[in-house]
């Protein structure tokens, strides 16, 4: 979800002005994905680079987001929503932490949507996080060296029980991935768009989907045939 500050730039206005008028992507995002039957989505909120961003900008992201969450919970279970997080979240404010530990709590019995928001999250901090996990447990002779294959690995990243993406959008025109999900998009179809995030909505998801629904997905493989 990237282009807030150039949207708020745009405007005259200060960067954290963007990220308010963000809310109504994510409200639309959220509820087109339930409504096409889409089961999982990620949107990366919060990556651990983005502590390196003004003090202000940030205390002002992390009350945005309490915010945010108190607000929408009764939406979040009207669509049948379930929320759940990726990334280090045990690193952000206490209130932070305890406004998502409500809203997951709260939300764990619906059925729709499964919402991951990756909040303090970096690719490169989970792949190291489970590499390091293997290390201790081959130390420890609980596993051989010879066992580790992909299948043991993703058991241990923060995405273990979800499918990998299928589709990642990437707003704003930036041609980058951002250590965003680094292991689980290996296959993943990408879609830019130069659509800045506080201006996406529904029509633009649909657009991407459609887009996605043209190509052949491969994986390394030659699925038709060779003349």
């Amino acid at each position: 979800m990237d282009g807030n500050g150039r949207w708020a730039k745009g405007k005259g206005a200060a960067r954290i002005f963007g990220h308010k008028n963000a809310i109504e992507a994510v409200r639309q995002v959220i509820e087109a994905s339930g409504e096409l039957g889409i089961k999982h989505l990620t949107l990366y909120a919060f990556s651990t680079e983005n502590w390196g961003r003004p003090k202000e900008e940030v205390d002002a992201l992390m009350e945005l987001l309490v915010n945010t969450l108190q607000k929408e919970i009764g939406s979040l279970h009207k669509n049948n929503v379930k929320l759940s997080t990726i990334g280090n979240t045990s690193q952000l404010p206490l209130d932070c932490q305890n406004n998502l530990a409500q809203a997951i709590d709260g939300t764990k019995g619906n059925t729709g949507l499964n919402l991951l928001i990756a909040l303090n999250y970096s690719g490169r901090w989970e792949i190291i996080k489970a590499a390091k996990e293997l290390a201790e447990k081959v130390k420890a002779g609980v596993i051989e060296t010879h066992t580790i294959d992909e299948h043991m690995f993703s058991q241990l990243i923060e995405t273990k029980n979800i499918p990998d993406p299928e589709l990642l959008i990437r707003t704003s025109g930036e041609m980058r991935i951002s250590n965003f999900l680094l292991w689980q998009i290996a296959y993943t179809e990408l879609y830019v768009t130069p659509k800045l995030w506080p201006d996406f909505r529904k029509e633009d998801l649909y657009e991407a989907i459609c887009e996605y629904q043209k190509r052949e997905r491969r994986f390394g493989k030659v699925l038709t045939p060779i003349a």
